[in-house]
Order: C-alpha cells, then sequence, then structure tokens
C-alpha cells in the first residue's frame, strides 16, 4: 500500500508551505568585470598566462557543493558542464552543445563561448585542453588548482605544453577561494548508514574484495630491475577519491551535494586488514560522522580522520614502503603528494564492480521505478486534467507538483536531479531548469518535455516523457516518431557477448539520420542504487562492453532551436536471453526496461512505423497498465485510472476533441 498525497487538486499543510517558502533566485545575468580583475591581479603575482577553473570538485564530481561552484562564480553560467579559462586579456567557457543556447544567455560581455561537441557524440571529438594547447605559445605559464584535474588529464596536459614549451603550474592556493568572499559553508550533513537490505552486500565483503584485487596486481618493477621485487615495489594499499565509489563501498550516504547521496571524503585501503596503521582510513569531516556511523565503522576496522588529513598521511604512510593504487581520475594533487616513487596508476576496480548491480538491487530497482511510474502517471493525469480544463500552469508548478507526488512514494530521499520542465524553446534547451519567477505557461501549440526523477533508498530514477497538449504538427510529429523509433530499435535490440554500448549507439540515431536529424548528446548512460544519477564505466558512448547486472538509460531527441524539443528516456536492465538459433551458445544479451511511465502516442505517424514497431507502442502500455492500475486503485486515484487505461486503448496518432484533445468526465 502506498501513501497518498491528500488532495489530487490542491496542495495542503507542508506541501502548500514548501511552494510558499521557495526561494526564487532569477536566472539573470552576473556581472564578472570586478571578479576577473580579481582573478587577474592574483594571475599577474605568478606572472600566469592563463588560469583554468574547472567545473569539478577535488573529487572530480560531475555535480558539485554549492562552495565547490567556483567556475559557476566566476563566470555566472550554472551549467553542470565546462571550463573557464581566463587569460591576461580575455576569458572563454568551453562547454558543449547540451549547454550553448543556456551560456548564450547567462555570459556577460565579459565572457566568450567556445563551442565543442559532446564527448562521445557524433559531432566529433573536441575537448578544452584540444582547443587551448594550440593557443599557447612559448614560455607561456598556464596555471590550476592541482586537485581540480585529474592525474590522466593534467598528464596529457603537460606533456602537450612540453611540446610548445610551455609549462603548467600549480599555485598553492586556488585563485577562486582566496577572492570569493561570500563563498558558502560546507555542509554539516550527518554521514548515515545504508542498510545491505538495499545495498544487497555487506561492507566488508566489498572492502574485502578491493583488497584481494590489490594483492593481485603485481609489483611495479622498472624494466631494468633485476631480482626479486623490493618492498617499495609492492602494492600495501589503494587510495578512493571517488565520492560515489566511497559511498558505495562502505554502505553509507550523505546530503553533501545536491541530488547526490554522497559525502566528502578519501578513504584509504591496506591491502592487510587490521595491520599497524589500521586496515582502513576515512578521511571526513569528523562531526558528520554520529555514534551509530562510528561504531559501524569501527566494526568494519575503518578509522575516521579529519578531511585534510589525508595529506599528511599520503606523505608519511602508516604503512611504511610500498605503492598505493590510484585511478586516472584521482587528482594530480594526489599523485605529487605521493611522488611518482610511491603509486601506481590502474583502473578503478570500484567502478567496475558498483556497475553490476546484484539481485538485491536490481530488485530495489524494479521497485523504485514502479513507485515512481505511480508517481509520474498520476501527475500526467493531473497535468493533463488541468490543461484540459482551460488551467495555465507553468512549468515550474508542473514539476513542483510532480515533486510532491514523488514525495508520498515509499523510500523517498529527495530528487536525483533537477527538475527539467520545459516547453516550447525551453524544451530545445537538453538541460533547461525552469524556476518559479521565469518559467513559461505549458504551451498547447508545442511538445513538453518532462525529464526528472527520483532518489529512493533502493534506487535511482531517470525518466524523461514528451507530450502534446494541443494539437501537433506534422513536422513535429514526423520528429516525434523518428524519436521514438530510434528508443524501441534500443529496447528491443538482442546482441552478443563482448557488445559495447557504443556499438549500439546507431540504432537510436538511424531514424533521425535517415531524416537528416540528430542529436548532439549521448544516447544513455548507467546509474546508481540509491547514488549518482549518471554513473559509469559503460554508457552508450562508452568502449566498455555491456554485461548481465548494467543498468543503462535509453534516451534519444531531437532540438529544433529556438522552437521546441523532445526526449523519450527509459532505463534499461542488460541481462541474457534466449534467441531462436544460440548462434555460439548462449551468449546473447538483451534489455529489460525498467521505467513503467506510457509514452503518449498523439505525436506517432503510424505511416512511418513498422508493424513491430507499432507492436511495441501497444504492447508498452498495455504493460504499463497492466502493471500500475492495482497501484491506482490502492491511492484510489479515480482519475489517474481512467487516464492510464485511455492510454493503453487510445490508437497511434489519434487526437480527441475538446480543448486538450479529450474526452474523460472527470468525478
Amino acid at each position: 500500500m502506498l501513501a497518498q498525497i491528500g488532495s489530487q487538486d490542491t496542495l495542503v499543510g507542508s506541501a502548500f508551505e514548501r511552494k510558499i517558502n521557495d526561494v526564487d533566485v532569477p536566472k539573470e545575468r552576473v556581472e564578472t568585470s570586478e571578479r576577473l580583475d580579481l582573478l587577474r591581479a592574483q594571475m599577474a603575482k605568478d606572472n600566469l598566462d592563463y588560469y583554468i577553473i574547472p567545473s569539478e570538485d577535488a573529487h572530480g564530481s560531475e555535480y558539485v557543493a554549492d562552495w565547490d561552484k567556483r567556475r559557476e562564480w566566476i563566470s555566472g553560467f550554472t551549467g553542470t558542464a565546462g571550463q573557464a579559462i581566463v587569460s591576461r586579456e580575455e576569458a572563454f567557457l568551453i562547454t558543449d552543445s547540451r549547454y550553448w543556447l543556456q551560456a548564450d544567455n547567462e555570459l556577460d560581455m565579459n565572457w566568450k563561448l567556445v563551442k565543442i561537441p559532446q564527448p562521445g557524440s557524433s559531432g566529433g571529438p573536441g575537448t578544452w585542453q584540444q582547443w587551448l594547447v594550440p593557443r599557447v605559445q612559448e614560455n607561456m605559464r598556464i596555471g590550476m588548482d592541482a586537485r581540480m584535474i585529474s592525474y590522466a588529464k593534467a598528464a596529457q596536459l603537460t606533456k602537450d605544453l612540453q611540446a610548445r614549451s610551455a609549462k603548467l603550474v600549480f599555485p598553492p592556493q586556488n585563485y577562486v577561494d582566496l577572492i570569493w568572499k561570500t563563498k558558502p559553508a560546507r555542509s554539516k550533513e550527518p554521514i548515515f548508514i545504508q542498510r545491505t537490505s538495499f545495498a544487497g552486500q555487506s561492507a566488508s565483503s566489498k572492502l574485502a574484495a578491493l583488497r584481494e584485487w590489490i594483492a593481485e596486481q603485481p609489483p611495479s618493477k622498472p624494466s631494468y630491475s633485476k631480482g626479486p621485487p623490493t618492498d617499495a615495489q609492492k602494492h600495501v594499499a589503494a587510495l578512493v577519491t571517488s565520492l560515489p565509489n566511497i559511498a558505495w563501498i562502505l554502505n553509507l550516504r550523505g546530503r553533501d551535494i545536491p541530488y547526490n547521496p554522497v559525502f566528502q571524503a578519501y578513504l584509504l585501503v591496506n591491502v592487510n586488514e587490521g595491520e599497524a596503521g589500521g586496515g582502513a582510513i576515512l578521511f571526513t569531516d569528523m562531526g558528520k560522522v554520529g555514534d551509530d556511523v562510528g561504531s559501524y565503522l569501527e566494526k568494519l576496522g575503518v578509522e575516521v580522520r579529519e578531511y585534510n588529513d589525508v595529506w599528511n598521511v599520503l606523505r608519511r604512510p602508516p604503512w611504511g614502503p610500498g605503492k598505493v593504487l590510484i585511478s586516472e581520475e584521482t587528482s594530480y594533487a594526489i599523485s605529487l603528494i605521493l611522488t611518482h616513487f610511491r603509486y601506481t596508476v590502474a583502473p578503478s576496480y570500484i567502478d567496475s564492480l558498483k556497475a553490476v548491480k546484484n539481485n538485491v538491487e536490481t530488485e530495489g530497482l524494479r521497485a523504485a521505478h514502479l513507485r515512481d511510474g505511480l508517481a509520474y502517471t498520476r501527475w500526467l493525469a493531473w497535468l493533463e486534467d488541468k490543461l484540459a480544463r482551460g488551467y495555465e500552469i507553468t512549468e515550474y508548478e508542473a514539476a513542483m507538483r510532480l515533486t510532491e507526488f514523488r514525495r508520498g512514494g515509499e523510500y523517498f530521499e529527495g530528487l536525483a536531479y533537477e527538475n527539467i520542465s520545459a516547453s516550447g524553446p525551453n524544451a530545445a534547451l537538453p538541460h533547461y531548469s525552469p524556476t518559479r519567477g521565469s518559467a513559461k505557461f505549458i504551451s498547447r501549440e508545442t511538445p513538453y518535455l518532462n525529464d526528472s526523477g527520483g532518489q529512493y533508498l533502493d534506487g535511482t530514477i531517470d525518466t524523461t516523457r514528451t507530450m502534446h497538449f494541443g494539437r501537433p504538427t506534422q513536422e513535429q510529429c514526423e520528429a516525434y516518431t523518428r524519436v521514438l523509433q530510434g528508443h524501441i530499435a534500443i529496447d528491443s535490440c538482442f546482441f552478443p557477448q563482448g557488445t559495447t554500448g557504443k556499438q549500439l549507439d546507431v540504432l537510436a540515431r538511424k531514424a533521425l539520420w535517415k531524416e537528416g536529424l540528430n542529436y548532439l548528446h549521448g544516447t544513455g548512460h548507467g546509474f546508481g542504487s540509491f547514488l549518482n544519477v549518471h554513473e559509469g564505466p559503460h554508457g552508450f558512448s562508452s568502449d566498455v562492453e555491456l554485461v548481465p547486472g548494467h543498468v543503462i538509460t535509453n534516451e534519444p531527441g531531437f532540438y529544433n532551436e529556438g522552437k521546441w524539443g523532445m526526449r523519450i528516456e527509459s532505463a534499461l536492465l542488460v541481462r541474457q536471453v534466449r534467441t531462436k538459433h544460440e548462434f555460439n551458445g548462449p551468449i546473447w544479451l538483451g534489455f529489460e526496461r525498467l521505467t513503467v511511465v506510457p509514452i503518449q502516442t498523439k505525436m506517432v505517424k503510424e505511416s512511418l512505423l513498422s508493424r513491430e514497431e507499432i507492436a511495441w507502442i501497444k504492447e508498452h502500455n498495455r504493460k504499463c497498465r497492466e502493471r500500475l492500475e492495482p497501484l491506482m486503485r490502492d491511492v484510489d486515484d479515480k482519475r489517474a485510472l481512467k487516464w492510464l487505461r485511455r492510454e493503453s486503448e487510445r490508437g497511434i496518432g489519434v487526437v480527441g476533441p475538446g480543448p486538450g484533445n479529450i474526452s474523460i468526465d472527470w468525478d
């Protein structure tokens, strides 16, 4: 039995208070002249020609806490991806196609937008490093915070700059931190335990697997070295710097970064449990470690120290001679502290473990997607009802209402990312998010796109649906149909073991390419089990092969700049399948769809579809009704039940009567 959200038509109690108390921060251009002057004054002290301000924090996080939003503060650009590069006379913001229109709207006259394709997209290669290096001249000095760039990127950039007789330098203090006088304070939110009943595996067994992997890594001996390896060449520990990896391996969660249940920390794990110096050390804000978490970590053999103590410990490791394993994504500052004698770079073992969901996690994801599907479908019925009856609903109001429907679900822990609720031209911005003061009314002339998801103790959700509440144009219908065909092609494909997501990507684009259409973002990404909504190493832009237990999103789209946009996204679980001929044995894989939200058929052109595609759409919506109908009865939502039945029975491309093109007798 799922909790009901009070009235279906009005906000009551705390929901109403949340609405009226929401702080509206208008998205206005920030005047950056003074900030850039202060930054350049710092650059002059160290004789720098360029200074780089990345989006990431010291842990390489895609989404960062407010106190780590240095690039946003210096530039005024609020997107989650991009680099600010400031020279003595100019300032550049470099970002990919998802954010070009947003950056145009947010950057002031001091900044120049540099457009590069999204990594892995069909638009071709392009990085900020490839843009910067050709501009660098002999004897130039390029500065940045060594904590804010990965080992792999710093090593390559250093090599590229040396080839041009230039130098990458690392001032001892971050320039933005020095001049950002109103910088927010760090989070004091407590760390909490993720129960094994949700995680499916104990932290002790995960740590044991990591230690076994450390022990298996061969000693790091120079090619000229003879004789048995010395103690200094053996691997004695692994340093984990990725925040979701630390949360996953310890079965802990936090609230330091909005939408991401992680906490700021480093984790140093000794190959041998319980030896001198302890089996493992967690470096974090000790004020966030309550008695329950402290006792839990003690039983795991994990010592807790203050966050910044990691630098002193790495200078003098407690386990004596030997090398520490780090990943390529570890910050360059870590490698500088260790020196090249005391570390070895290896692929992240935890990434590969975390990506393959165990049986408990997959069952949790199924349950979470079903509950979230109920909330999303109830909200769709509410929204279409309101618009049909002549109400004007803003993008912000629609997003806020969907969050309230989700809030009634069991194990709800907040949103998985900022709501993308977009109508008209805003839907052509792949990462647009409305504010109360600037949101548009949802148009009945163009598609409305909603990309949102909840965080639940048993799973992370990422769902997108595009709806039309009027009479769609032929152009809109043709584009939507091609997007849906790509979505179906991915969802229904079978493939042999060893296939990568990147090899399947063309299936999502084929129907669009046929008409000379495309989208410039990735087709899909891995996601967590009550962790980050973006998770690797696999994805439809990745060369990592897909294996049973991987979860991945399927989200082709199309964006008509300045007019409208559309995207359809569902979550998939990679599983083994049986085929008719089983060529080369039982090596075949396919997808199980986790998302349980109907797909609107109003914009679908049946004449463009094959019989198999038509059958897929009907079967998809029928299964959604079959799974959601009992839950609709449980929450006694008659409106949503009628809407669900109608959508499952509606013909493809059928536009009904009435202002909102629906005809339901509302109670």
